[in-house]
């Protein structure tokens, strides 16, 4: 299935202000279920792009502005191949069918410690909740990885947010509301208290059915590694497991490291007027 993505975001001021270096993570990865045909970035006013691959393997780019401007327009445009199936069969390694396992000495040193740890330990909600979820679930380990995705999708009911930033998982649970990006990040801390290594991811979801109604945002999600399977996509807002509907721009170790748009200006907080986001992923013949 081929996908279009038009992923338009617009600062504005109420005078001409100069802008700091901007970091943009809206390139599609590279991956066996997404290959990009085509791919652009349109900044106005202009601005010199410098392209890297990050410590993550993300195509990012780095945008010199050089013009003053009350508005400061990010356009990004792809045509992508999507091919992940909607119910994928995933075959791990006979040593990881149940949980708890261990990861070889290999994999561990490539996925690093970042990827392992919660961050949260000593928090008693996140402990308690933790806990009352064990208590059932199954040893299998895609089943119990399934069982956690629903777990948090129906806790904690999705919500928009305006306002920057993630909330914290204790918050999280203690509101139970968020949006995709709070939920990813409580399934996250969840996951790698079970011991698992799993990573946050960022981009773009094609669901016409979809009732989140997370319009005019990126979409967020989960990632855990399984020996044998790899990198393995779950999303408790949308509660499914698998890559499909999902194009991914980023993977970081917390949701705050795969922020599509990072930037800055100089001169009074005041002198900020407001962001707009849109992103429409549709279909192509």
């Amino acid at each position: 299935m081929r996908l279009r993505i038009r992923h338009c975001t617009v600062y504005r001021y109420n005078r001409p202000v100069r802008f700091l270096d901007h970091r943009l993570l809206v390139t599609p990865r590279r991956s066996c279920h997404v290959t990009t045909i085509s791919s652009a970035v349109t900044i106005n006013p202009a601005a010199e792009l410098i392209w890297s691959e990050d410590a993550a393997g993300n195509t990012a780019a780095l945008a010199l502005i050089s013009e003053e401007a009350s508005t400061l327009t990010i356009l990004a445009e792809h045509e992508v191949l999507h091919t992940a199936e909607n119910y994928p069969i995933y075959r791990l390694d006979p040593a990881a069918h149940s949980h708890p396992f261990a990861y070889a000495p290999g994999d561990l040193e490539l996925l690093g410690v970042g990827l392992l740890a919660s961050g949260t330990e000593d928090d008693a909600a996140v402990t308690a909740w933790l806990a009352g979820f064990r208590e059932t679930a199954p040893e299998d380990t895609l089943m119990l990885l399934n069982a956690l995705n629903e777990e948090v999708g129906s806790l904690i009911t999705y919500r928009t947010r305006d306002e920057e930033g993630t909330q914290s998982p204790p918050l999280t649970l203690a509101l139970r509301s968020g949006s995709c990006r709070d939920l990813t990040a409580l399934f996250l801390c969840a996951v790698r208290r079970l011991g698992f290594a799993a990573r946050a991811a960022s981009g773009y979801l094609f669901d016409p059915g979809s009732v989140v109604g997370d319009v005019g945002t990126t979409h967020a999600w989960c990632e855990v590694f399984l020996p044998g399977a790899g990198w393995i996509a779950f999303d408790p807002t949308q509660r499914r497991m698998g890559s499909a509907g999902l194009v991914a721009t980023a993977v970081g170790v917390t949701s705050e490291a795969v922020l599509p748009v990072v930037g800055g200006f100089l001169g009074d907080a005041s002198d900020f007027t407001d962001m707009e986001a849109s992103v429409i992923v549709e279909a192509s013949a």
